[in-house]
């Protein structure tokens, strides 16, 4: 029997997404907030929120964002309004899954209370892994855009060494660029070295600003603090690649005439046919392995 899949708005990453999901075998797709799409996807069903048979679903697809707190669903290519509840949840099988880019409390709460499984899939290790090169090269298209110099030689400072922050010092460093890697753990400062990249203890980074051209933070937490910005020159830029509200001290950058830029969603700018097949294939990967 096939699995159905309801995918409940999305950006343009989910045009691929879709076109990934269309050709498995035994997978029947349903589309909803996606009735102002100009290219249509020939079999697949445009369905009203309302229509969606929550009871035969095996998984659901939300956009990236997930949904506010609310329960509102972001619809890129929709101007009706999709909200979803508690009691929607409930209605859903027990053992289907939900897909998200990104969870929150009420999606937490939801999911729990309904007892179906909540897959936030940029959680995941292989995921973000993956999207780290389309984020890299989507803020060296911004570097290049945003200044008049070359990123050959210029001294770049990244803070956080995790699944982004690596890929993207190695980016960097691979243009030619002086790339200083700024983290907390002992063990991170280590690799950073063997690595080649100069390495910053996080409590230290104010004191190395000052030669810093480009500052790249990756860390969801206030880190780029008043101290830091203060020390950049003046020429400086800050691209913060945290999620929303980044790690950045916004407000001070701006009274400094400091360019400060919250880069959100690069992936799904820069690159969005492989963000969505990234996307695709780990999806395909959970249905196939799915008891």
């Amino acid at each position: 029997m096939a699995q159905r899949i309801a995918v409940i708005g999305g950006d343009a990453r989910y045009l691929e997404l879709i076109r990934q999901l269309q050709i498995l075998p035994d997978i029947a797709v349903s589309l909803v907030g996606f009735d102002k799409l100009e290219q249509g996807f020939t079999g697949l069903k445009q369905t009203d929120f309302a229509d969606l048979p929550l009871q035969d679903l095996d998984a659901v697809i939300l956009p990236i964002t997930g949904t506010d707190q609310k329960g509102y669903v972001e619809t890129v290519f929709s101007d009706r309004s999709i909200q979803l509840t508690k009691n929607w949840f409930k209605k859903l099988k027990k053992n289907s899954i939900v897909f998200t880019g990104i969870s929150n409390d009420f999606l937490d709460g939801c999911a729990n209370e309904a007892e179906v499984e909540l897959m936030p899939l940029l959680n995941r290790d292989d995921v973000a892994i993956y999207n780290s090169i389309p984020t890299a090269e989507g803020v060296i298209m911004m570097a290049i855009e945003h200044t008049d110099y070359t990123i050959h030689s210029s001294r770049v400072i990244v803070v956080g060494f995790g699944r982004v922050g690596n890929t993207v010092a190695n980016k960097f460093a691979a243009l030619g660029a002086k790339v200083s890697v700024c983290a907390q753990s002992i063990m991170d400062l280590a690799r950073i070295t063997e690595l080649g990249h100069t390495a910053i203890p996080l409590d230290h980074l104010n004191k190395y600003t000052q030669d810093c051209d480009l500052l790249i933070n990756t860390v969801p937490a206030p880190v780029i603090k008043r101290d830091s910005i203060r020390q950049l020159p003046g020429h400086g830029i800050i691209f913060d690649l945290a999620s929303t509200p980044g790690g950045t001290d916004f407000e001070y950058a701006r009274q400094r005439g400091i360019k400060a830029i919250l880069a959100k969603s690069l992936p799904g700018i820069v690159a969005p046919k492989t963000a969505g097949k990234i996307l695709a294939d780990v999806i395909k990967q959970l249905l196939v392995d799915k008891p």
